[in-house]
């Protein structure tokens, strides 16, 4: 009967109280317990039966619990067997924890609608929201692409990703990639030269994804489904997700024609090979002749500085000049079509 009263007592208790009496009945309510066991009974009119005693808690703990039992024909408590009152104290908490698991699922669930209803109706009527901070849109996109049931078009620009972005993206690649998603990514050709993201291309491709590599091409682009669009904002931290069809279409439209363009990922025959190289010259080229700076020239070829300067000491090699103007003047005497419109 004081087991039952335990257990409704647990279904109200909060884990903290729980702990607090799981910690008394470790430390003193434990210690008395050892003792009426080496005592053999304890008298009902031991003073610790008073409220105000300080080891009360720990005897009122022990009747709850079961542990003590009043044996009338000795007219004293005595103890109980512990592993006699586990089953009927553990038990309980074993199934409150499965109903609590079996009801957060539910919540977790009933939560998950709701927000993919969210991610798929503009706000306030709006076709395009602006989502700000790196962790909302990462979760946003995360949350997204495991919405995706048909299609994922990628566009990566900006050359080689970092090792640890790729990381996170694979696993969420894979899951739809699993579903039956078909998935198209276009990179630039200068991401073939970095090791993790011919190791990302390689883990995909083997699920079934398609990927090709483009000289130039537009910005970051997300489209799920054909339905949802999802682009760079004005700053690092803020991505625009568009929901209106038309846009989304135009944007799909614009991906699908710089996919016939691109080169097949996986072609890495001798004379594919020459020609994506021929094509990074030229596009370095176009970005000397054309005056832009460095570091945008770089981010358009999407290389670093660094390299974009290394490409541009060896067309100076080449031509045989010293200076940026000579190189100017040699490209347009030896190629006319590489000189800048008078």
């Amino acid at each position: 009967m004081r087991v039952l009263l335990f257990v409704d007592m647990m279904h109200s208790m909060s884990i903290e109280q729980g702990a607090e009496r799981r910690a008394l009945l470790a430390g003193p309510a434990g210690d008395l317990f050892r003792e009426i066991i080496g005592a053999g009974v304890l008298a009902p009119d031991d003073p610790r039966f008073a409220a105000e005693h300080p080891d009360h808690r720990a005897l009122a703990l022990l009747i709850d619990l079961g542990l003590l039992r009043k044996d009338d024909r000795a007219r004293a408590w005595v103890a109980v067997d512990p592993a006699a009152v586990q089953a009927g104290v553990v038990a309980p908490m074993g199934r409150q924890v499965v109903e609590l698991l079996d009801e957060s699922a539910a919540w977790a669930d009933t939560f998950g609608s709701l927000a993919q209803t969210f991610r798929r109706t503009p706000l306030a009527g709006s076709p395009i929201n602006e989502i700000r901070g790196l962790p909302s849109i990462n979760h946003f996109l995360e949350a997204a692409v495991d919405d995706a049931a048909h299609e994922l078009l990628t566009a990566q620009p900006a050359g080689a990703r970092r090792a640890v972005i790729l990381e996170q993206a694979v696993d969420r690649d894979l899951r739809a990639l699993d579903r039956g998603v078909n998935m198209r990514t276009l990179y630039q050709h200068t991401a073939r030269r970095s090791r993790a993201t011919r190791d990302h291309v390689e883990r995909i491709l083997e699920r079934g994804a398609k990927v090709r590599t483009l000289d130039e091409f537009f910005n970051r682009l997300i489209v799920i489904d054909r339905r949802l669009a999802m682009i760079p904002g004005g700053s690092p931290d803020v991505a625009l997700a568009i929901h209106d069809l038309n846009l989304v279409s135009y944007l799909a439209d614009i991906f699908d024609r710089s996919w016939e363009r691109a080169r097949e990922y996986d072609d890495r025959g001798g004379s594919s090979e020459s020609d994506i190289a021929a094509e990074v010259r030229q596009l370095t080229v176009r970005m000397l002749t054309e005056g832009h700076s460095d570091p945008a020239s770089a981010k358009r070829v999407g290389v670093s500085t660094r390299t974009y300067a290394s490409y541009v000491a060896a067309l100076k090699d080449e031509y045989g000049v010293e200076t940026r103007f000579q190189l100017g003047f040699a490209m347009g005497s030896r190629d006319p079509e590489s000189a800048p419109e008078s």
